[in-house]
């Protein structure tokens, strides 16, 4: 009989002693070149093609077990492969249909994961993955079993089909697999193919093949060793994993291995003399000893092997329709269990309803006319309840009240407007005008249009008098109240007239169908009543008049069935929370409601607006009509200010005169000096009388006068106008008792003064006329910022702006702080952390003012910032002539730190960014005082180096690294201002006290503390 392929194992029973094998020598030596004209009787293992298969020699059967043996100890505690794969190599490999081991070699690489191989004990070829193919030792290491055969002089036909094909395979393993064949050498491939002639019995085997028409004869060549060309045995192999491959064998879960067996006395038997015990066999199924149960001398005919074969696939066919025939036997089976079940349980059921029937038809009609009873009651106290809000009444009211009594804008108002716009253009023209001729066609203009205006004025001041305003807003006010009360808020959405015709609309019909419920339910318990009533004479039996019960209880049934109805139907009306639809339509409603009612209020807010400013537009034209603009007070405190500054100058000249004689009169100069100082002081409280005049002259203007500064250009208001009030006409710096302060600048001519008790600062810059429009504008926006903040402005206010009148020079009032600049407090006596915290937090509150008025510094460093008193810090001015581009290019530094930002150095415009990473550096400069500084490349500091409080570190690194959202407000309220001295600051602190302390043996400190120059808190 023949040995099988992996997988195709005939079922039996093999113990579980197995042999053990020394070494593989003997079938090395076996395993040599067959030489042509041989005869050798094999067994098949495997078909590829209906003229080719593999075949195992008889006389092997043994090997094939030793191996087996082997490879099941070897296999599983050997290593699987890695790395590339030699075709040339033997390795052991785990079929997958019986997962037992088998000699193969690797045909192809498919993918990293996937190998082809072939099984070269039995020929047969399978896709494994590199996870079930492992190293085999070399004693394992030797030629294959199986052999490969070609059909003596055929070949297949070319262009023969794929079904074809496979029935010609098919065809030919019927002939050879697992039988004993006759193989007669002809020649030999050069891949070590075998031709030969191959008889199984009587029966020539090519010649079966090619009467079946699967393959044909071909031309045999001169060369002894190939008859035609080869197929690709790549192809082939894939081919024949593609294919259908019949399974003539059967398979068992039991053997590891596959065991060869032999012929004794014509019965299939194992040849087990070599092996351990005696006594050893394997027992084989009927249907597979059909197929090779056949001697070899014995005279076989083609009709007995079909006959055969038909039997097989019978055979087969038959177990596979007893199998479904299970199958559909066991699922019918648990389908009938799995409904006995239900029945069970349906039928429990059943009688527990039956049982809870019957106690309740004993207590039936009780229990349904305590229900009824419970149901009225529930509805007689939901009828007392005012349920209009589920349908809308209130709304409906709302929409009453609003259609009604809906305000419309008075008639008056429209003319109103449209003279005011009138005004107010020819005011703006008068405004622009340059030419006075022109100006005065304006005026007269203007007088016209404001006679009408005042008309315009009475008329609708006398008719908005007569409208109830006050009492419909207050109205309004209170229907809205009460809807947002119930509805809440309101769904924004457009007003459409369309929403509310579609709530009139539902409202009617449910409205209707409520009506038609209640008066069914009325209608059903009064039928209920009477029945009750007509009942107590079928019961009383002093009554003489007899009743029938049919006129009587019949029909109680249906009349408690109709008022149960009817009741539950109210019930669920009543109190069922309305449907999606439903609230859609009533919050539309509302929405629309309270959008029509806030639209009227804002319309008499605009008129009552409107009605205020014609009130005070009435009070003040009526002022303004009978009198123009007078001058005369101004024009008088100007000369008052022509006299006093001549006599200042005379006095000014007396005391240099006095100075430079021979006969000095001490006295007589000290009383000249006072003199000039009462002088000085006149001047300046008559210059402040004078700003106060042309503040309410500026008021004129802007209100009823524009023409003020086309009439009387002399006066200078067009420039105390454009300057915010900051400019003065009347101050010269010859008035001064000036002292130069080169300490301070030496770029620029300043000089210090008192004026009134209160130092002052006087700056000069170089103008020329583009330059001062320039310098009055920038002052200007920066005085407005101040001004506008008032005392929080955390700016060095500006005094006066004036004008040499001799140089191109403009000169910068300013109030004068000695000492108060950071650089020199911090030279004399530094500040500590609290009072650097608090002076900081007043510097942001400046660069806040500024920024609000879009205001860059551009020129923040320690000498313009100052801290009065040791604790409010406030930001000073800068250089009005230079643009803020020119300001930022001056690289300003603060203890050797860069306060140039690194955006700024990219060549980027200033911004307040670049304002804050100024004053970030500034407070680490005033938080870490004599440290030294480290720097990255773009000359950022490093503020990870310092003990710092933790509030501090994070706000400074927000300023210096990340200030792209930072803006000065957030800098006021960072937390490091807002919180007490954190235990770290007390820390940092402590740590700074002892720095200092190390400091004292420098003789340049130790004089300092004899000096009291320096004094410790």
């Amino acid at each position: 009989m023949a040995m099988m392929a992996p997988g195709g194992v005939r079922k039996g029973r093999v113990e579980s002693q197995r042999p053990r094998l020394a070494g593989f020598s003997e079938i090395v030596q076996m395993d040599e070149d067959t030489p042509a004209n041989k005869v050798e009787d094999v067994v098949g293992s495997h078909v590829e093609d209906a003229v080719t298969f593999w075949a195992q020699s008889i006389s092997r059967n043994k090997d094939i077990m030793k191996i087996g043996c082997s490879l099941s100890e070897v296999c599983p505690r050997a290593n699987s492969v890695f790395g590339n794969l030699d075709p040339k190599k033997i390795y052991g490999g785990l079929f997958s249909e019986d997962k037992c081991w088998y000699r193969c070699k690797v045909l192809k690489i498919i993918s990293d994961e996937k190998c082809l191989v072939r099984y070269i004990d039995y020929g047969n070829t399978e896709i494994l993955n590199r996870s079930d193919i492992v190293e085999i030792p070399l004693d394992l290491q030797f030629s294959s079993v199986a052999k490969k055969y070609r059909l003596w002089g055929l070949q297949i036909p070319s262009g023969q089909e794929v079904t074809q094909f496979d029935q010609g395979r098919t065809f030919l393993g019927s002939l050879i697999f697992e039988k004993e064949i006759k193989m007669r050498i002809k020649a030999t491939y050069q891949d070590g193919t075998l031709i030969a002639q191959a008889e199984y019995g009587t029966v020539d085997i090519g010649e079966e093949v090619a009467k079946k028409g699967f393959a044909e004869k071909c031309k045999l060549t001169a060369s002894a060793n190939t008859c035609e060309e080869k197929p690709d045995p790549g192809q082939l192999v894939l081919r024949n994993l593609k294919g259908p491959i019949p399974l003539w064998g059967h398979r068992s879960n039991q053997p590891s291995f596959s065991r060869p067996k032999g012929r004794l006395g014509g019965r299939p038997t194992l040849d087990l003399k070599d092996e351990n015990d005696a006594g050893n066999h394997v027992t084989f199924p009927k249907e597979c000893l059909a197929i090779g149960d056949f001697n070899l001398g014995s005279n076989v005919s083609l009709a007995k092997i079909k006959q055969d074969q038909k039997l097989i696939e019978e055979n087969e066919k038959l177990k596979t329709e007893k199998e479904v025939l299970l199958e559909s036997y066991t699922a019918l089976e648990w389908k009938v269990e799995q409904t006995t079940q239900e029945l069970q349980q349906e039928k429990a059921t059943i009688m527990d309803l039956t049982k809870r029937l019957e106690s309740t038809l004993k207590t039936r009609v009780g229990t349904r006319m305590k229900n009824l009873a419970a149901k009225i009651e529930r509805l007689k106290a939901i009828r007392h309840v005012n349920i209009s809000v589920r349908f809308g009444n209130d709304l409906s009211d709302a929409i009453q009240v609003l259609g009604e009594e809906y305000f419309t804008i008075p008639a008056s108002l429209n003319e109103l407007e449209i003279i005011w716009a009138e005004y107010n253009l020819a005011q703006e023209k008068i405004k622009t005008c340059q030419n006075v001729s022109e100006g005065s066609a304006l005026i007269a203009r203007r007088n016209e249009v404001q006679q009408k205006l005042c008309t315009a004025v009475d008329v609708f001041i006398l008719e908005v008098d007569e409208l109830p305003l006050s009492k419909r807003l207050k109205a309004l006010q209170d229907l809205s109240a009460s809807l947002e009360a119930v509805y809440g808020q309101a769904n924004e959405g457009t007003s459409s007239e369309e929403i509310l015709k579609k709530f009139h609309d539902w409202k009617c019909d449910k409205r209707e169908e409520f009506a038609s419920v209640r008066s069914d339910t009325e209608a059903s318990l009064r039928r209920l009543v009477e029945w009750f009533q007509s009942a107590l004479k079928a019961f009383d039996l002093s009554v003489e008049d007899s009743l029938t019960s049919e006129d009587t209880i019949d029909n109680i049934d249906e009349i408690l069935e109709k008022t149960e109805s009817s009741v539950c139907k109210e019930l669920e009306i009543s109190l069922i929370e309305q449907g999606d639809a439903d609230k859609e339509i009533i919050l539309n409603t509302y929405s629309q409601v309270l959008q029509k009612i806030h639209s009227e209020e804002r319309l008499i807010a605009t008129v009552q607006s409107k009605y205020k400013s014609s009130i005070e537009f009435k009070k003040q034209i009526i002022e303004c009509l009978n009198k123009t603009p007078n001058l005369d007070h101004l024009l008088a405190i100007k000369k008052t200010l022509k006299s006093l500054k001549a006599r200042l100058r005379w006095k000014l000249v007396e005391k240099n005169n006095l100075e430079e004689s021979d006969d000095l009169d001490g006295s007589e100069i000290e009383k000249i000096k006072q003199e000039i100082t009462q002088l000085r002081n006149s001047v300046f409280q008559e210059i402040y009388r004078e700003q106060e005049e042309y503040e309410k002259l500026n008021s004129l203007v802007q209100k009823w006068f524009p023409e003020l500064p086309l009439l009387y250009p002399e006066i200078g208001l067009h420039k105390y106008m454009n300057s915010g009030g900051l400019f003065t006409m009347s101050l010269e710096r010859d008035l001064l008792d000036a002292e130069p302060m080169k300490e301070l600048s030496s770029k620029r001519p300043l000089v210090c003064s008192e004026v009134n008790g209160q130092m002052i600062l006087l700056k000069g810059y170089s103008v020329d006329v583009d330059t001062e429009a320039r310098v009055i504008q920038r002052a200007a926006a920066y005085h407005r910022a101040c001004r506008e903040a008032k005392e929080e402005s955390g700016l060095l206010p500006l005094i006066f702006l004036f004008l040499c009148k001799s140089d191109p020079m403009a000169y910068l009032m300013v109030p004068y702080y000695p000492r108060a600049s950071l650089g020199a407090i911090q030279a004399s006596m530094p500040l500590t952390s609290e009072e650097a915290l608090k002076v900081m937090k007043g510097v942001a509150q400046g660069l806040h003012t500024l920024h609000e008025a879009d205001i860059v510094h551009g020129a923040l460093h320690q000498n313009n910032v100052f801290a009065l008193n040791r604790e409010r810090g406030i930001v000073g001015d800068f250089d009005f002539t230079k643009s803020v581009s020119q300001r930022a290019s001056v690289n300003m530094t603060a203890g050797g730190l860069s306060l140039m930002s690194p955006e700024v150095k990219a060549g980027k415009p200033a911004s307040p960014s670049s304002d804050l990473y100024a004053y970030g550096c500034i407070l680490l400069w005033l938080s870490v005082h004599n440290q030294e500084f480290e720097t990255n490349e773009d000359g950022v500091p490093k503020v990870d180096q310092f003990h710092l409080g933790d509030n501090v570190k994070s706000l400074l690194c927000s300023l210096i690294y990340c200030r792209s959202s930072m803006t000065a407000e957030q800098v006021m309220n960072a937390e490091c201002f807002l919180t007490p001295y954190s235990e770290k600051d007390t820390e940092y602190a402590q740590y700074k006290e002892e720095e200092e302390l190390k400091l004292e043996n420098s003789d340049k400190y130790k004089e300092k503390i004899r000096s009291g120059e320096i004094h410790f808190a």
